[in-house]
């Protein structure tokens, strides 16, 4: 993959972030031309923009060598390239997840338009590397765009190696991950010491726990922050099924449970890019849907968490 230009960050972005337009709508943080148009958020470390919602591979794209999952796999994928996604997440925590987007991306030729998101998982810092080059080649990529430390395994040997890495042009972006609430203490302190440029870790609707310290902290610090389980696991979509979406949903471009909720998340000002998974067309086109239209501003959100709050 051809290695992309990274430009100064520029310290503006600290004063903007919370700015809030009388419009409704959060608009020094992302791009969006028109209603029809998709939304993108800057990367604090470069300004490079991507789209709000990105694609996660945890658990949906773990299939082994069924050729007809396989193939399915590939179809989440174009259409997600086809309504303008970027970023796609995995790990060596993921079964086959890793080898499966590598079939995809070798059949759809669509390496030049992802942003790899990758991790290391390994307690042996020292077999971190091999493990990297061997997440590379089923991605069946040049690089990485960004590798993550997964879930704080052995972090500080590791982001020594990421750093390294980074400073040859062997990856464009260093993060750090964690999908356990307990550990937010822990990950904000590297937060705060680190130069990091993205962090990853759980928040939605009804868990809203990384609003008090990591999402201001990540702001403050300038770090772009992924949002994994925003639907927890399916479980926020099973509970709202049969229940009615408000009839103001349509104005921030809602048509279903999982374009609102992907919405909230998006909508925070701190928040970069979203990965839901997926192991569905039609989930996958429903939740790009959510990449377009406004996103909500400070007023709304607050209604949409009552709203939910309320019915649930």
């Amino acid at each position: 993959m051809t290695m992309k230009n990274q430009h100064n960050m520029s310290r503006r972005y600290f004063l903007q972030l919370m700015g809030l337009g009388a419009s409704g709508l959060i608009v020094p943080q992302y791009t969006q031309a028109g209603t029809d148009s998709l939304i993108t958020k800057s990367i604090p470390s470069s300004n490079e923009q991507i789209p709000v919602i990105g694609l996660g591979s945890s658990r949906t794209f773990n299939v082994g060598n069924d050729q007809l999952a396989l193939d399915n796999v590939t179809e989440v994928m174009r259409h997600f390239f086809k309504a303008g996604g970027q970023l796609i997440d995995s790990s060596p925590m993921y079964g086959s997840s890793q080898s499966a987007i590598g079939y995809a991306l070798k059949k759809l030729v669509k390496t030049k338009n992802v942003f790899s998101a990758d991790k290391v998982w390994i307690g042996d810092s020292e077999q971190g590397s091999e493990q990297m080059q061997t997440s590379r080649e089923y991605w069946n990529l040049d690089s990485f765009d960004l590798m993550q430390v997964h879930n704080l395994v052995a972090w500080q040997a590791h982001l020594k190696i990421l750093f390294r890495m980074k400073q040859q042009g062997k990856i464009r972006y260093v993060g750090i991950t964690t999908s356990h609430g307990r550990r937010h203490d822990e990950l904000a302190g590297i937060m705060k010491t680190q130069s990091l440029d993205f962090v990853q870790f759980s928040y939605n609707i009804l868990d809203r726990e990384a609003e008090q310290i990591l999402l201001p902290l990540a702001k403050q610090r300038g770090i772009a922050v992924i949002i994994n389980r925003p639907f927890q696991r399916g479980d926020l979509i099973h509970a709202l099924k049969n229940k009615p979406l408000p009839e103001w949903s349509n104005t921030i471009g809602c048509k279903t449970w999982p374009q609102f909720l992907l919405k909230f998340v998006a909508s925070h000002p701190a928040v970069t890019c979203v990965i839901p998974a997926t192991s569905q067309v039609a989930h996958v086109k429903e939740n790009m849907q959510a990449c377009y239209s406004p996103l909500p501003d400070q007023a709304m959100r607050r209604r949409m968490i009552d709203y939910v709050e309320k019915i649930i």
